[in-house]
């Protein structure tokens, strides 16, 4: 409650008296006929409330004498809470989640119109719940007409995101308590599937591994699992997981859990067999020296772009050494002729949502990089059997490695350290549940 209290104040001090925030929590979607999909709360919502609940609204309303902190929620209900899960209610959002007011979500209607008024201006994020924002003007739109009375509307919408996206960018001390155990636990989801792995599996069944020992330390998945086995490792967002995989192939897993709502997001590459191959090895160790050259570049002072350009230049070299680029790397780079196997971008940020919020320029300039901010770093090279100039030795080749790195006061922080990359101990580990009969277990986090 404190670290959600702490979030709203500054938020609040960052509005100004005279501003009101109204966030909804986001809607219950259906996935087919009487059924919905698993409910996941919207991340600005969790971020500043910590409520977990659908059919909320949290308004925040700095200065206001009877209390800033007022949540709109569910009543609690013995029927329904019989058939759909316990309720917080309104002593609940009070008592447990730190409301100043709580009031039922069906007489939103009646209680927030009076707190608009009279309000500068509205943060809201328009366009992301069009239903609410369409009742959310239609409360101001009342409130206009009867500016007779003596009241007056809101004559201005602010961007949330604008003061709400920078806040999330920095990563308090709690919220690197969860993604390290987000990490430690993708970590060993990992490691589970490459112990597990051999020829003749199916792609699902490495993704079984992983679900498993996400759902076994209670958390989720915070994106829908890759897991390409050959040539399917060279299409960057594969998500069918349905075909099996053949001997001497690699498979590229690229998945992470999400921990009380944080994410972890990690990807590797290893061969289903156990043991690289001479051209796999090379191209591994081209991707793998430049995620470490890259991963250097994570410290404070520089540029966001900085990760990114070393890669880039390691990549460019590699290519060329693999005859798969001719000319100088130099020229390569500026033709931007290394797109041709590797075609985006070195990371993004990572928190509440896996591709998470904050802005990549201020201004024309890339952002500084500060201690605080978490990013992936996910070099790759695809070398698909399309490119008809690609040796057959090297087709469909696609690798990526991708670790979370916490940019910290002196350098960085690999979140994601556990999880195995070198050569040696992919080889090692591989199929080690088969070989040894034993099975594979990891610790509890």
């Amino acid at each position: 409650m404190k670290e959600f209290a702490r979030r709203r104040r500054q938020l609040m001090g960052a509005m100004g008296e005279g501003g009101i925030a109204v966030i909804p929590a986001a809607p219950v979607r259906v996935r087919n006929h009487d059924v919905e999909y698993p409910y996941r709360q919207d991340s600005d919502f969790l971020y500043l409330t910590g409520f977990t609940e659908p059919e909320a609204v949290a308004v925040l309303v700095p200065g206001r004498p009877q209390g800033e902190y007022i949540l709109f929620c569910r009543e609690r209900d013995q029927e329904k809470e019989t058939w759909h899960g316990r309720r917080a209610g309104q002593e609940g959002a009070v008592e447990r989640f730190g409301a100043d007011d709580s009031f039922p979500i069906a007489d939103i209607g009646d209680i927030l119109p009076g707190l608009l008024e009279n309000r500068k201006r509205v943060y809201a994020s328009l366009g992301r719940h069009p239903e609410f924002d369409q009742r959310l003007i239609g409360w101001i739109n009342g409130i206009r007409e009867r500016t007779r009375s003596g009241v007056h509307p809101p004559h201005e919408f602010v961007s949330l995101e604008y003061l709400l996206h920078d806040m999330r960018l920095f990563k308090s001390s709690a919220e690197m308590k969860l993604m390290n155990s987000a990490a430690l636990i993708t970590s060993h989801a990992h490691q589970r599937a490459m112990a597990a792995c051999q020829p003749g599996m199916w792609e699902y069944q490495l993704e079984a591994e992983l679900l498993y020992e996400f759902r076994r330390m209670g958390t989720e998945p915070a994106y829908g699992s890759i897991v390409g086995g050959g040539a399917n490792g060279c299409i960057l967002h594969y998500t069918e997981n349905n075909q099996q995989l053949r001997d001497g192939d690699l498979v590229l897993i690229d998945a992470g859990c999400e921990c009380q709502g944080y994410a972890a997001d990690i990807t590797r590459t290893f061969p289903v067999n156990g043991r690289f191959t001479e051209h796999q090895r090379q191209v591994y160790e081209v991707v793998l020296e430049a995620q470490a050259a890259a991963i250097a570049q994570v410290v404070p002072g520089n540029h966001w772009d900085d990760p990114h350009i070393a890669a880039v230049k390691v990549l460019t070299k590699g290519l060329v050494h693999l005859g798969l680029l001719k000319g100088r790397p130099s020229r390569l780079i500026k033709a931007g002729a290394y797109r041709r196997f590797y075609m985006h971008r070195t990371g993004h940020w990572l928190g509440l949502d896996v591709h998470d919020v904050g802005d990549y320029k201020v201004g024309d300039a890339w952002r500084l990089l500060e201690p605080g901010m978490v990013l992936t770093i996910e070099p790759g090279l695809y070398l698909s059997a399309t490119e008809k100039d690609v040796p057959k030795p090297l087709r469909n080749i696609g690798i990526r490695i991708e670790d979370d790195v916490a940019v910290t006061r002196t350098g960085h922080q690999i979140l994601t350290a556990d999880c195995p990359k070198g050569v040696d101990q992919i080889q090692a580990l591989v199929g080690a549940a088969s070989k040894d009969g034993s099975g594979f277990g990891v610790p509890g986090v």
